[in-house]
């Protein structure tokens, strides 16, 4: 990709907890070094991980990550970028020699931006980790980048707000979601606000319902424990799904910048009605209880389908449907704005889901993001008959030649310019646990679905008469 007209971040010193864990392996590290190879990394810097453990050789860790999970070629350009590398062991009772070796890194590259603070650790230990960060002095003009989840309900979230404003202001935390990251999520507000046939259309006098379906086809994939304690309702609904319910919704914003879209998804989200437990599916694939670390009884789920309602004067009557689940027929990740029909019909229409599917915006929320509008057209031929048709716009298509940053990168290239737009803020946090919390507080009993389905009937039966788009649709 050219960088032409990107910003560059001014030096600085990266610090990564959690740096041999999974996430740091699969996407920071890569992410990092892919900045670096596109030249959006800083002039100098400094990336020095922590952990309670030192491994025997970082550099030959992160070397390795890069290869297995990296897009990029390391010949040539692994010799440098290694330099950069160092690990310094912590905990949250000690971090004397994290500070001070970040304090010599920071004078050996003079380095005049924020630190950025990456913690990649378990919600158990984010308030002491944070502590120390603030005794160590690690905190001060420090960026600090929080990993989801946000709490396990509303009082743990307002509990771990309070301790991470002990220590810093909001405007230095940013509260990751990687799926706001997305080229094709970010692709929302752009067809939106940047043209002028779909904002007149986009309220409900024109859409009559919107479906966000994140189905996965991996099942649970050796996080039983983390599963157990989490289930697919608060991995997945509480926090992307919700996120993206937040751009889709969203009032046209003053201008595109972190404080004016910041205002408005807070708007979205004042707007959203408490969830309706009787209006939500539980299920949990045949064989989750016999994997290893799962309770014979474990009542958690691992599909999560329930409807949503924004009490705003632009989205007031129109049902949000969000489905995620593991273990599922298809991975997807789709967003289906379902349009209201036209209101005579005057063709012998033929088709025979007519009544049940209208024309529809589709996004593919995937890693090659295409948009299509699904509608009916004349089948050629001696007949009026009609048929389905799709306009596509594939973005790697339309911008041949044009790479772009995954979800990971651009938010770390973010956090590196102080650029809010596309990450969270407290008050939002704690709105979507309240109105999550009638079903955490009474959830409805976990449903039974083969592995490989598109999960138990009662989910597919959520939306009505019209289903779900997938399977019905690709």
């Amino acid at each position: 990709m050219t960088t032409t007209g990107f910003a560059t971040p001014t030096n600085r010193v990266l610090v990564l907890f959690g740096a041999t864990g999974d996430l740091a392996g699969r996407k920071l590290l890569p992410g990092l070094f892919h900045l670096y190879r596109v030249g959006l990394m800083p002039d100098r810097f400094e990336i020095i991980g922590s952990g309670r453990h030192a491994p025997d050789d970082f550099a030959a860790h992160v070397e390795q990550a890069l290869r297995t999970h990296g897009r990029m070629e390391l010949d040539g350009h692994w010799a440098e970028f290694s330099k950069r590398l160092s690990f310094v062991a912590s905990t949250a009772e000690d971090g004397s020699d994290l500070a001070a070796a970040v304090a010599a890194a920071e004078q050996e590259i003079d380095a005049k931006g924020e630190r950025l603070v990456y913690l990649a650790v378990p919600p158990n230990a984010m308030a002491d980790m944070v502590g120390m960060l603030g005794k160590t002095g690690i905190a001060d003009n420090c960026s600090l980048v929080v990993e989801k989840p946000f709490g396990h309900d509303l009082a743990s979230a307002k509990q771990l707000n309070a301790d991470l404003h002990k220590v810093l202001d909001e405007d230095s935390i940013y509260r990751i979601d990687h799926f706001l990251g997305k080229e094709a999520a970010q692709n929302i507000l752009a067809l939106r606000f940047a043209n002028g046939i779909f904002e007149p259309v986009w309220n409900r006098d024109h859409i009559t319902y919107v479906q966000i379906d994140v189905p996965e086809a991996l099942d649970i994939q050796g996080r039983a424990a983390f599963y157990e304690e989490t289930g697919a309702f608060r991995d997945m609904v509480v926090t992307h799904l919700m996120q993206i319910l937040g751009i889709v919704a969203l009032e046209p914003p003053s201008r595109i910048d972190g404080e004016s879209l910041q205002l408005e998804r807070t708007k979205v989200f004042d707007g959203v009605r408490p969830l309706n437990p009787e209006r939500a599916v539980f299920g949990q694939y045949d064989g989750y209880r016999e994997t290893d670390a799962v309770a014979d009884d474990s009542p958690v789920e691992t599909l999560a389908a329930i409807e949503v309602f924004v009490d705003t004067w632009r989205w007031s009557g129109v049902p949000f449907y969000l489905r995620t689940g593991k273990a599922m027929a298809e991975g997807r990740r789709t967003v289906t704005i379902g349009f209201t029909e036209a209101p005579l019909r005057i063709f012998p229409d033929q088709d025979p889901d007519a009544a049940a599917r209208p024309s529809e915006l589709v996004f593919e929320l995937s890693d090659d993001p295409q948009v299509r509008i699904e509608v009916r057209a004349k089948i050629p031929g001696p007949t009026f008959e009609l048929g389905r048709a799709a306009l596509t716009l594939d973005v790697d298509e339309a911008f041949d030649g044009v790479e772009g940053l995954e979800a990971y990168e651009r938010l770390l290239h973010d956090v590196m310019l102080r650029d809010r737009l596309l990450f969270t803020r407290a008050e939002q946090i704690e709105r979507i646990w309240q109105v999550c919390a009638p079903v955490i507080d009474a959830p409805p009993a976990v449903e039974p679905y083969a592995q490989g389905s598109w999960g138990p009937e009662a989910a597919l039966q959520l939306p009505g008469p019209r289903g779900w788009r997938l399977p019905d649709g690709d």
